[in-house]
């Protein structure tokens, strides 16, 4: 059984910045990198649907919201290691 090609992130935005500059076809990126035609045409569409995203204040609020969760949950799990010590200090937790 033939295992997929796997491309990380880097090499598909290099394909989709070539792609949506529109100065060769789709045909030709592809050739050029090894890569099927309507795999170059979807990471163009997706790379032009994520651009509004990148400019948006909403993912920078969605960041620092989770930046804070993350805080908060390990500040919980510090005090409830300090509590879980001092139970199997104290020989009320076996």
């Amino acid at each position: 059984m033939a295992t997929r090609k796997r491309y990380d992130n880097q090499f598909k935005a290099q394909v989709a910045l070539e792609a949506t500059k529109n100065q060769r076809t789709i045909s030709e990126i592809a050739s050029d990198y090894g890569v099927h035609p309507n795999q170059v045409s979807k990471w163009k569409r997706e790379a032009l649907e994520g651009l509004p995203e990148i400019f948006s204040n909403k993912q920078k609020k969605q960041q620092r919201d989770n930046r804070a969760l993350q805080d908060e949950l390990y500040k919980q799990i510090g005090q409830l290691k300090v509590e879980l010590d001092w139970l199997k200090k104290t020989g009320l937790l076996s």
